[in-house]
């Protein structure tokens, strides 16, 4: 795992897939940054990963990556973090998986499809998650907040 940061540079490729080159030259397609602790300390600890899912470097302190490094990183944690909270479920499409789902959000209205029930999550003891199928997340922080209809629908699959 590489330590440096005075050597690496961070761009994106014409696909728009982040990519790494650490101190060693080597090139990773595809990185993702992720804060290890991203309420308390969201500027430490940031770790990169291949596309496999495996750390390639460890940030202690993102003031200390590179000016154009860091722009990049900080861009790419607000895209992995955003995270609408959706406050109706407008429709399910069928019983069966996949499902094209249409909701209302803090956002606005979207619609996307979702795999399968395990693509539905508790989140603490009232909360849930949905991702959808290109990997979006949608937050329920309360199911309590939401109308019987939605409540119900979104229960079928929890």
């Amino acid at each position: 795992m590489e330590k440096t940061l005075g050597a690496i540079e961070l761009s994106h490729d014409p696909y728009g897939r982040l990519v790494l080159v650490d101190g060693g030259g080597r090139r990773h397609v595809g990185v993702e940054t992720i804060r290890a602790f991203p309420l308390s300390e969201p500027h430490r600890w940031i770790s990169i990963c291949n596309a496999e899912g495996v750390e390639v470097l460890w940030i202690e302190d993102l003031n200390s990556a590179p000016a154009a490094a860091r722009e990049l990183i900080v861009e790419d944690l607000a895209r992995r973090e955003f995270m609408p909270v959706i406050d109706k479920v407008i429709h399910v499409s069928g019983q069966s998986d996949p499902s094209q789902w249409e909701v209302q959000t803090d956002r606005g209205t979207t619609r996307f499809l979702l795999k399968g029930d395990d693509d539905v999550r508790r989140i603490g003891p009232r909360g849930a998650m949905l991702i959808d199928s290109s990997g979006m997340r949608y937050l329920v922080p309360d199911l309590r907040r939401l109308d019987a209809a939605s409540r119900r629908t979104l229960e079928r699959y929890l």
